[in-house]
């Protein structure tokens, strides 16, 4: 069996009823830490609430240090939201794999995310969420 490659040729499924994703905005600011670092703060994330799983909050890459962060060769497809690429942070024994994720270009559905980062909860020293 001839393995995909090109995302052109993955499945695209659109949210519905049976698998509803509601983008809502985050009221509040959301501070990630790791290794006891500030890696993102921003009181303009979006939560990404998809069928019966917990909400994912998604940060704005302006308010994220970018810098610290490394694209890995790891890769996902979601037939509702598109390719996905991840970022590890640090180096050597200090490095965080996966930390993170990305929609670079999200199908139609959910283009709300471009250009925004999720964070994996248990791979960071929090998710802080505070109230305006």
């Amino acid at each position: 069996m001839a393995q995909q490659t090109d995302n052109a040729a993955k499945p695209i499924k659109i949210p519905g009823p049976d698998h509803p994703i509601i983008i809502t905005e985050h009221r509040g600011r959301v501070i990630v830490t790791v290794a006891g670092e500030v890696i993102a703060d921003t009181l303009h994330a979006l939560a990404l609430k998809e069928a019966s799983y917990p909400p994912v909050l998604y940060i704005p890459r302006g308010d994220v240090k970018m810098a610290l962060l490394e694209t890995t060769s790891h890769t996902t497809h979601c037939p509702y939201k598109g390719a996905c690429s991840y970022f590890s942070i640090g180096g050597g024994e200090d490095r965080v794999v996966n930390v993170a994720w990305s929609y670079e270009a999200p199908h139609e559905a959910v283009a709300q995310i471009r250009e925004f980062i999720a964070f994996y909860p248990d791979r960071v020293d929090q998710i802080e969420e505070l109230s305006r």
